[in-house]
């Protein structure tokens, strides 16, 4: 059966990868904004009977998700067989419970909302802290995949005697499996969290950390306040080596990176689930394989 792959919104990169390894057709799909803000969908390439795939950057969702199910409609609606969406970064995961009275589970409200649109959705290391699982809250045929492996042989390549730091309890997944990879010592820091930019990390196991290169990972750079405030507590404690920052996903709120590339980190570094500038660990074999 053939197939058309289609880059939706800005992963062009990724999306020529999949169409060369798969030796898949690339399609056109455009969208039309009326003066009053609606949008129209319309995809220029034959896909009757074939299986279509949509590669899409889902950070900052809400100026793209009317346009991604109006695409997946439209290629419903012209007889496409099935449809795949690779989301390296899947939105909505964080707010996984209702941690205040009257908040909603936006993560169960996004998966209600996608589920129906795609015959199965390929994501990397979405934010599972409260769901074992996807299933629990997509109700269509979901792929997770890791990037731990791929980081750990970076790190085992390109930085000399590492320790991997996960700056609080919720990366203690990544730190532990990244250092399997690389064969290397880790440590998980304390955090005490008050508000979104308002958090203090503490170190029990500095004597480990004094004399080698400091690797702080996490799943998610948005604000980024929890490694940068274990950047400032490894200075406060005279960890003289800067650490060198990994994320699996570059979302970057507001100017969080031009600030921490001022705050005495060597380097922040990012998977390229979502383009940046910081992006220098490659993932899309863990799509490709598994398309």
């Amino acid at each position: 059966m053939q197939t058309v792959v289609f880059d939706i919104f800005g992963q062009v990169a990724l999306t020529k990868k999949i169409k060369q390894k798969l030796n898949c057709e690339m399609g056109e799909i455009n969208f039309h904004h009326f003066p009053d803000g609606e949008v129209l969908a319309k995809i220029a390439t034959p896909i009757k009977n074939k299986q279509v795939i949509f590669v899409a950057d889902l950070n900052r969702p809400n100026t793209h998700i009317i346009e991604l199910l109006f695409a997946a409609s439209t290629a419903t609606e012209l007889g496409a067989k099935s449809i795949q969406l690779v989301a390296p970064y899947l939105p909505y995961m964080r707010q996984d419970s209702q941690f205040n009275p009257g908040e909603g589970i936006s993560a169960k409200y996004f998966a209600k909302l996608l589920s129906p649109y795609f015959d199965r959705i390929i994501t990397i290391d979405p934010h599972l802290h409260r769901f074992t699982s996807l299933s629990e809250i997509y109700t269509t045929e979901t792929a997770v995949l890791h990037a731990t492996n791929i980081i750990g042989k970076w790190v085992h390549e390109h930085i000399k005697d590492p320790i991997i730091i996960g700056p609080d309890s919720e990366s203690k997944q990544w730190a532990h499996d990244i250092a399997a990879t690389a064969s290397v010592p880790y440590v998980v820091a304390h955090k005490e969290r008050k508000g979104d930019f308002d958090v203090n990390v503490v170190f029990s196991d500095l004597d480990l950390i004094n004399g080698k290169t400091p690797v702080i990972v996490d799943d998610i750079i948005s604000t980024a306040s929890t490694m940068e405030k274990a950047v400032l507590a490894l200075q406060k404690n005279h960890i003289t080596t800067k650490p060198i920052c990994i994320g699996v996903h570059a979302v970057f709120a507001n100017e969080t990176y031009n600030r921490l590339l001022e705050n005495g980190a060597a380097s922040y570094m990012t998977c390229n689930t979502i383009p940046h500038p910081s992006n220098a660990i490659d993932i899309s074999e863990l799509i490709i394989n598994t398309l």
